[in-house]
């Protein structure tokens, strides 16, 4: 059920109820398929009889339909993936976070100059030990069939954590004759360390070649605990639909939360950058 807090004009909605704005704001009756959630929507006051939006809607309703930044935030961990997100707006700016097995995500407007630190809490970003100065470049090289393998061994774990690690080391091993120790060792205490991998997307209308063009960044990040972040170097994001197959190869570099934090601040366009400033 959606549900509201005028107290602070945040919203619980799921796709469906922001589907039913969308055919209200371009004048249109919600399909039938809709119609149960317009009655869930009219029943707490946010639609009125007559498909009147609540003045309360403005500033979410205002992002969504005329935004000039979209920044998606997914993050799979122990519950499988959670989406979350923000829509810059001309007038506002709202932050959506999800939550594991339900279908709602609570909608609130931020203060623009807390973007980062949004996208930072939303992936749970904290400070860690600064790196050695001059310290080397740690990267693990392997294959995508080689993480794949990983993951299946993880689903029948042994009796013990040590037999654990020997099944997903074993299975390391089979799927990449080439991954060998120290890196072989290295990227199996990853694997069974990972709390969480994410990556985040943004997206704007921008310029290229003097044409109008969709610009998109993104940024993957695995998080390990207590061996800290690694950026996947590759696959390089974006990642387009069939892309990415068994043997593409899987690259993760060695970061920290500071460069983390420059990586995430740089994925937002500035403000030139916008088409709409152009014009």
């Amino acid at each position: 059920m959606p549900s509201y807090d005028s107290s602070r004009a945040r919203f619980r909605l799921a796709d469906r109820h922001i589907a039913v704005f969308a055919h209200l704001l371009d004048g249109e009756t919600p399909p039938e398929e809709l119609w149960d959630s317009l009655v869930e929507l009219q029943r707490i006051g946010l639609v009125g009889e007559e498909g009147e939006l609540a003045p309360l809607l403005r500033d979410l309703l205002g992002a969504l339909a005329d935004p000039m930044v979209m920044v998606q935030v997914e993050i799979t961990g122990e519950h499988g993936p959670v989406n979350h997100g923000v829509v810059v707006g001309q007038e506002a700016v709202i932050s959506h976070d999800g939550w594991p097995g339900e279908q709602e995500s609570e909608y609130v407007s931020i203060e623009p100059n807390t973007l980062v630190w949004e996208l930072s809490r939303k992936v749970n970003l904290h400070r860690g030990d600064k790196p050695e100065e001059g310290a080397p470049e740690v990267r693990i090289e392997t294959t995508m069939a080689a993480l794949d393998a990983a993951f299946v061994a993880l689903e029948e774990p042994g009796a013990d954590d040590d037999e654990t690690r020997a099944l997903v080391r074993r299975a390391l091993a089979e799927a990449d004759a080439d991954l060998k120790d120290p890196q072989l060792a290295q990227f199996l205490d990853l694997v069974v360390s990972l709390n969480a991998t994410w990556r985040i997307t943004t997206a704007w209308d921008g310029e290229h070649d003097g044409e109008r063009a969709a610009m998109i960044r993104a940024l993957a990040v695995w998080d390990c605990g207590p061996l800290g972040y690694w950026i996947r170097d590759q696959p390089e994001e974006p990642i387009m639909p069939g892309q990415v197959g068994p043997d593409s190869p899987l690259v993760l570099v060695k970061s920290n939360s500071s460069e983390v934090w420059d990586k995430i601040t740089n994925l937002l366009p500035d403000r030139n950058e916008l088409l709409v400033e152009n014009e």
